[in-house]
């Protein structure tokens, strides 16, 4: 049986977070496919984190800069390695490379995060949320895209969860489609057949996300600074129920039952709690990749009103949301679906089709596979013909290699 090693950015959190769901996604596709998967991260674990063991999942705790992982490589020999996230990239595979060469190297980018920063920064500058879509050279073309970038070079194969990102990278950084392949968030069709409440059952509105993830958090404070004083103006009776995992002390003391604005954290079911809501809201101002917070609403057959952020990558003609990119709009999009049903009923049967269309779980898995099991049998011309990732190993990893050594035996001192 072949074996993947992959190499957390953080233990997954399935009911914590998008990304955490993202990786169990993935996991679950490796299995399919025949391998034997360990699990290792360097970060520390949480009462949050998924039961792996009892997934058939084996799990390692491994360091930063440290020679101690490549002994653990050597023994796994994995003929696959995942890196969650480019920064996992830059610390470890220099070390699979050395000791595992023939080993497929895969980055999984989770999102673009070199836009998401570029987009947070044109949004501080102050500028209109289409500049932040379409955000400028002067704000894409940073450091931390050159890291990113180079990374996804490096890589046999880089999964990307959106087909606009996909774009970003072709058209405005030239990299070519040989190297990334796209994987968005899936679900099995009729995952959840109770998800249909009618809209006489659903009461208030719900807004959902980590807030350790920025936009997230901005789009909390977005609510309740702009957007939802505005919605109680022309709905008093309505509540907002704000949901996600590790809320700090400066979000919990938004709460305020007067005004309505509810902030309740870690939803230990994300379905059950948008599934009695009639309206989800998402206001997010910066950002990148997809959201699972509106494919669940879509799951669940709950209309969204979110942002042109929001919605990028998520929807082809069929919409289960409304776009609004203003506060005016945003407003009275809110205020015209809770009320009216016919409106709202539109967009719950659009709900219906997002899943089949757009992220059903076996078709998707099974591109992968086929692309997967391709690579795999022709990785040596597949490497030759990425000079670009060639050249920036033979250059790139040389620093971070050297840097590692120099920290660990500054650590022994």
């Amino acid at each position: 049986m072949k074996t993947l090693l992959v190499i957390g950015y953080v233990w997954p959190e399935p009911k914590s977070s998008a990304a955490g769901s993202r990786m169990m996604q993935l996991l679950s596709c490796f299995q399919r496919a025949g391998y034997q998967i360990h699990y290792s991260s360097p970060a520390e674990s949480s009462t949050h984190a998924e039961n792996l063991l009892a997934l058939g999942i084996e799990s390692t705790t491994i360091e930063l800069n440290s020679s101690s992982f490549d002994d653990f490589i050597e023994q796994l020999k994995p003929d696959a390695v995942i890196f969650d996230r480019f920064m996992m990239e830059e610390q470890f595979s220099w070390r699979v490379e050395k000791v595992c060469p023939n080993a497929l190297r895969i980055l999984d980018t989770e999102d673009l995060h070199c836009l998401r920063h570029a987009r947070h920064q044109a949004h501080k500058s102050g500028a209109e949320l289409s500049d932040v879509v379409n955000v400028s050279d002067e704000f894409l073309f940073s450091e931390l895209a050159q890291r990113e970038i180079a990374s996804i070079y490096r890589c046999d194969l880089s999964l990307m969860i959106s087909e606009a990102e996909m774009s970003i990278l072709t058209d405005r950084f030239g990299v070519p489609s040989s190297i990334i392949h796209y994987i968005p968030f899936v679900r099995p069709v009729n995952a959840y057949p109770t998800a249909n409440k009618p809209f006489e059952e659903r009461n208030h509105f719900v807004s959902i996300g980590n807030f350790r993830h920025e936009p997230n958090w901005d789009a909390v404070r977005f609510l309740k600074e702009a957007i939802w004083p505005e919605i109680r103006k022309q709905l008093p009776n309505a509540e907002l129920h704000v949901y996600g995992a590790y809320p700090p002390k400066k979000a919990t003391q938004l709460h305020n039952d007067k005004q309505g604005f509810l902030v309740k954290g870690w939803a230990p079911d994300a379905f059950e709690v948008v599934n009695q809501a009639r309206v989800l809201l998402a206001p997010l101002r910066f950002g990148a990749g997809l959201k699972g917070k509106l494919v669940d609403a879509a799951e669940c057959g709950t209309p969204s009103v979110t942002t042109s952020i929001g919605a990028e990558g998520m929807y082809d003609q069929n919409q289960p949301c409304l776009v609004a990119d203003t506060v005016e709009a945003f407003v009275q999009h809110a205020v015209n679906l809770y009320q009216d049903e016919a409106l709202w009923q539109s967009l719950h049967q659009q709900c219906e089709g997002l899943i089949p269309e757009r992220f059903e779980e076996t078709n998707h898995q099974n591109r992968f596979i086929e692309r997967l099991t391709k690579l795999e049998s022709s990785v040596d011309q597949h490497r030759l013909q990425n000079f670009t990732g060639a050249m920036l190993r033979h250059h790139t990893l040389k620093s971070t290699k050297y840097m590692s050594q120099w920290i660990e035996a500054k650590n022994k001192l």
